[in-house]
């Protein structure tokens, strides 16, 4: 087996480290991955638009950044970060049919390409990220490289099976509610939420966070270190590392305080994603670490749903204000899925008024404070199941057609254990630990204090090392 042969089993750094040593060319790499896209992606719906000669352009092109990963082949998610020229249509079928295109590079999409990495396309996702899978009707499922009848999860779906099946080492992914986090959980990788203010994020939404989905911590850690920052005018900041990130792989995190929590306020875990949890726990015992059931009680406060349905639909209309100021003309029905109308909508709703969006957001700013203080009472780290149950079959997360809304329940339901820490801006990590006796991906999260990415980043290197991860294929690979 020679060196092409062998790109869909390394990750990022080991290809960069390859072009660095001139042992292949980052037009080898692209063409390689353009092959692999060409072989798989016909199978999983990952990569919906490719950008394949322009990737190719930029491979041979002397104004190729030197960064930490020159030349390796890489997918953006096609929501959030963006690249100038590039097609940009967010699962939206609108979009798709004007042929939008991304008027500038955001500051992550820029600092993508100032590491180096060379896009091959955009990955699928669902309609405006506003579901916990990613199969829109613009176009269609993708498809889990695991078990082809499962959901791949959402909204970085696409991305996560991409890097699954192998055909790129890394992808894009971006967080609001759990979509970095629950994609890899499903599809067996890493997936690290950054503190808010971490990454710029031009939104200057509170809950949203971009970073990526990998094999690896230390390909994770090093696009850390590639993409952190802050922007002019950047209304959130962290904490500055007191290091780079991948200094943090393999140091030693000491001996820490763990809480775990193996229960819901909607449903009982799945006994296999309980079992993987557990087992983590004991992993992380063995490893030195003090493990003890506690958590943030506020976890279990029930919202009073009126207040939760005001921001809801606020939060939608807002990303429905952003569809029209794209479109030139009021969003109309026939413009979005039916679950994204109702969700925002909700016809037999009365509106939002600014009375209770106010009411809303001063809840859930006294909600997040209380989850936040669990950390200052000794623990140094959270650890949960990332999502309740295993990866979800395409049926079941198929919205029906006469009642959309039913799969909000679903997606409430999978979030639970993903959606504070957007709330509290504070850092998560999902690690594929755990396997189903089917062999589909567990994931478990680690949650930490915020601008804690390097505890996170350690103990994830020290648990990787322990029972290591990247050698676990899928059914579907390149």
């Amino acid at each position: 087996m020679g060196l092409i042969d062998e790109l869909s089993t390394m990750d990022a750094t080991a290809q960069a480290d390859l072009v660095r040593r001139r042992e292949l060319t980052p037009l080898e790499l692209v063409d390689a991955a353009i092959a692999r896209i060409e072989r798989v992606n016909p199978t999983i719906n990952a990569v919906i638009t490719p950008l394949f000669e322009e990737a190719r352009e930029a491979a041979v092109s002397f104004d190729l950044p030197n960064g930490p990963f020159r030349g390796v082949p890489f997918l953006l998610k096609d929501i959030g970060a963006m690249q100038k020229g590039q097609p940009y249509y967010a699962g939206n079928k609108a979009l798709r049919d004007i042929g939008f295109r991304s008027p500038v590079d955001t500051p992550l999409g820029a600092s993508f390409r100032a590491a180096g990495f060379i896009t091959l396309g955009k990955t699928n996702t669902p309609e405006l990220g506003m579901q916990s899978t990613t199969q829109p009707l613009a176009f269609g499922p993708t498809r889990n490289p695991w078990a082809l009848e499962r959901s791949t999860g959402g909204s970085s779906g696409g991305s996560a099976a991409a890097v699954a099946a192998g055909i790129v080492p890394i992808a894009h992914a971006n967080d609001i509610g759990g979509s970095i986090r629950l994609p890899a959980a499903w599809c067996g990788l890493v997936g690290l939420k950054p503190s808010r203010g971490r990454v710029s994020n031009p939104l200057d939404l509170r809950g949203f966070t971009e970073l990526v989905v990998s094999h690896t911590v230390r390909d994770t850690a090093a696009v850390l270190d590639a993409v952190h920052g802050s922007e002019p005018g950047d209304l959130f900041l962290a904490p500055l590392p007191a290091r780079s990130y991948i200094a943090e792989v393999g140091a030693d995190p000491g001996k820490l305080r763990i809480g775990i929590l193996t229960r819901t306020l909607f449903a009982q875990i799945h006994p296999e994603c309980l079992a993987g949890t557990v087992a983590a726990a004991k992993l992380l015992e063995s490893l030195g670490h003090t493990v003890e059931e506690s958590f943030p009680e506020a976890l279990f406060d029930p919202a009073p749903k009126n207040l939760l349905q005001a921001l809801n639909r606020a939060s939608g209309h807002q990303m429905m204000l952003g569809l029209a100021s794209v479109l030139g003309r009021s969003v109309t029905r026939e413009d979005v899925e039916p679950y994204s109308w109702f969700v925002v909508f909700q016809a037999e709703e009365p509106p939002v008024v600014f009375e209770e969006y106010l009411k809303a957001e001063g809840w859930l700013n006294r909600w997040a404070r209380q989850i936040a203080r669990w950390w200052s009472t000794g623990f140094d780290l959270l650890l949960t199941p990332t999502v309740w149950e295993p990866p979800a079959t395409l049926v079941e997360m198929t919205p029906p057609q006469d009642r959309p809304w039913e799969l909000g329940g679903r997606v409430q339901q999978q979030v639970f254990f993903t959606y504070p820490f957007n709330v509290t801006g504070q850092p998560a990590i999902s690690l594929p630990l755990h396997r189903t006796l089917e062999g589909l991906p567990i994931g478990v999260q680690l949650v930490a204090a915020i601008g804690r990415e390097d505890l996170l980043i350690r103990v994830a290197s020290q648990l990787e090392q322990a029972r290591p991860w990247i050698d676990r294929l899928p059914a579907v690979h390149a």
